[in-house]
């Protein structure tokens, strides 16, 4: 019997790819690949990093999935163009972190948005009539300003969330808490600032972090392959499959509809929650 040839996925390395804002789409799509990669028993895996920042719970569940995984096989969080706040959250579940000289990185930092557009509702006409179990049960609503007990509540929120973070990065990169607040107080700093404060390990790139995460797995770095854990075919594939044509337009298309798509999906679930995220 001729028994079907089955890939060797112990000699190749997995790699995911976090880009633009982390939320429930991001973590659900990381987590399930990091499920796959621990069943193939691949030996290690590079995280490519290239997002923002995102909320907090999304990030934090990354974040434990990936250091549970880490028990069992070498990661390597490669950082990008920009991996700042939830980006460097969820980097502190690889055991190492290489950064590009320019990487923007940091915004370690907790921020809570709302609106508040009493006055133009004013101007039109328009008000609320609100029925509650409680006085704080519409906090943050957009036709009012906050009371001062709303903005008691919401910062003791902010500082907790913080402090989860700053004790995370600490924890991870083996600094004092203290240490940590020194420089988490929100600003974005350079990947060669990164290395400075022990933010990440080394500078290079993502083809370094690949090189250093085979040697980890005792794998050759100039033989082993990457093998990528893709996302799923974007709509536009779907909708244009076929000749050389439709697919270059689905190529230019894909990812542009589908990083609006993401932010559009951020942007309308996320009002009102704690954010580790940078805003440019």
């Amino acid at each position: 019997m001729i028994w079907p040839f089955k890939p060797s996925f112990r000699k190749q390395i997995a790699r995911i790819e976090i880009t633009g804002a982390i939320a429930g789409g991001t973590r659900k799509r990381v987590l399930d690949a990091l499920k796959i990669v621990e069943e193939r028993k691949f030996p290690a895996l590079l995280l490519r990093i290239d997002s923002p920042g995102g909320t907090v719970g999304d990030s934090q569940e990354i974040y434990y999935a990936l250091k549970k995984l880490r028990e069992k096989i070498k990661i390597v969080a490669s950082f990008g163009n920009i991996s700042a706040s939830g980006g460097v959250y969820i980097g502190m579940g690889a055991e190492h972190i290489v950064a590009n000289p320019g990487t923007i990185t940091g915004s370690i930092g907790v921020i809570l948005r709302g609106n508040n557009l009493e006055r133009l509702l004013e101007k039109i006409g328009v008000s609320f009539k609100v029925i509650k179990s409680g006085p704080y049960k519409d906090i943050l609503a957009f036709d009012r300003e906050l009371t001062a007990p709303e903005e008691h509540i919401l910062q003791e929120l902010i500082d907790i969330s913080y402090q989860q973070f700053v004790q995370t990065v600490a924890d991870a990169r083996k600094l004092t808490v203290e240490t940590v607040r020194s420089f988490a107080d929100g600003r974005i700093f350079t990947g060669q600032q990164a290395l400075e404060l022990g933010v990440v390990d080394r500078l290079g790139t993502e083809e370094d972090a690949r090189r250093w995460a085979a040697e980890l797995a005792g794998l050759d770095p100039e033989k082993t392959t990457l093998y990528t854990l893709e996302e799923k075919k974007s709509l536009t594939s779907r909708l244009l499959p076929g000749n050389q044509a439709s697919s270059e337009l689905a190529t230019y298309l894909g990812p542009r509809l589908s990083a609006a798509t993401d932010w559009l999906e951020f942007e309308a679930s996320t009002s009102g929650l704690p954010l580790w995220m940078y805003r440019p």
